[in-house]
């Protein structure tokens, strides 16, 4: 097994020096956004904070005709049904362990996510 690494630092390090080689995976029972890195094999976990959603061509109609008649999902809500339709059209865009932020975007959807963290994991397989 390999080590946890607590710190946004190595996330941060991974995005800068090869951004394509990560995805974003899943959303964990443990309320984190799990991401994988193919070129260093690391698992990234970010606890979430809070989500905020920024800008979509999507108009508020569209969204609603996904769902219940007069009913706005969450942000986190959205993200899950981008993950779950369009996993490969969502990538890392911007971070901050300063700011303890990562902003998520999806390419189908074109909206922006940005995930206020509360922590940060690195787990070397």
């Amino acid at each position: 097994m390999g080590q946890v690494f607590h710190s946004g630092a190595f996330l941060q390090q991974c995005w800068s020096v090869h951004p394509l080689c990560l995805s974003v995976r899943r959303i964990t029972a443990d309320n984190q956004l799990a991401l994988a890195c193919t070129s260093c094999r690391f698992a990234h976990y970010v606890t979430i904070g809070s989500i905020v959603l920024g800008p979509a061509t999507a108009s508020e109609e569209s969204i609603r005709s996904m769902n219940a008649p007069g009913a706005l999902p969450g942000p986190q809500a959205l993200l899950v049904n981008c993950i779950d339709a369009h996993p490969a059209a969502l990538s890392l865009r911007q971070m901050d362990v300063f700011e303890d932020l990562a902003v998520i975007r999806c390419a189908e959807c074109r909206r922006h996510y940005t995930v206020a963290t509360t922590a940060f994991e690195t787990h070397q397989k």
